[in-house]
């Protein structure tokens, strides 16, 4: 099983919008990524995100390339300062290859406690626009398999 966690992209600032829906720049490097992954063949069963608006648009635009026919759904506990144990059982139980778009801390917090098993361990440098494949190794847990960032992809 794969789980792809995935930084929202860029954003507008908080005076030019409140709900921070994503920047010119960031709809571009998602749709980068976008492309990228349907090219590599990515593909996911099911897409979440947090609700706020940018990680919402960045699952919007992820899925238009690989989630065909992909639930897009809305999680609670995906937040910048939610607590990553609840979300990180929910994988554990998982069947399937998802995605969860969010946002900083929580994503890096995510992945070091899947990884290291510690939250504290800051295994990623995320970034915006970024995705980690993590993959699940039969009785050892999960390990990273490849990270993307949209300064990586040609414009």
């Amino acid at each position: 099983m794969k789980v792809y966690l995935v930084q929202h992209g860029r954003q507008v600032s908080k005076e030019e919008d409140p709900q921070r829906p994503l920047s010119a720049q960031g709809r571009a490097d998602v749709e980068r990524v976008a492309l990228f992954l349907e090219k590599a063949g990515v593909k996911v069963e099911e897409i979440i995100h947090s609700g706020k608006l940018r990680a919402m648009q960045t699952a919007e635009i992820l899925s238009s390339r690989i989630g065909s026919g992909t639930a897009i759904s809305e999680w609670k506990g995906i937040s910048p300062l939610d607590d990553v144990k609840p979300v990180a059982a929910q994988i554990q139980e998982g069947k399937c290859d998802r995605m969860l778009v969010g946002h900083l801390p929580h994503m890096a917090k995510l992945a070091s406690l899947l990884t290291a098993g510690d939250e504290t361990s800051d295994v990623i440098a995320f970034q915006q626009g970024a995705v980690v494949c993590l993959r699940e190794v039969e009785g050892q847990g999960w390990a990273v398999a490849w990270m993307v960032v949209p300064e990586l992809l040609p414009a």
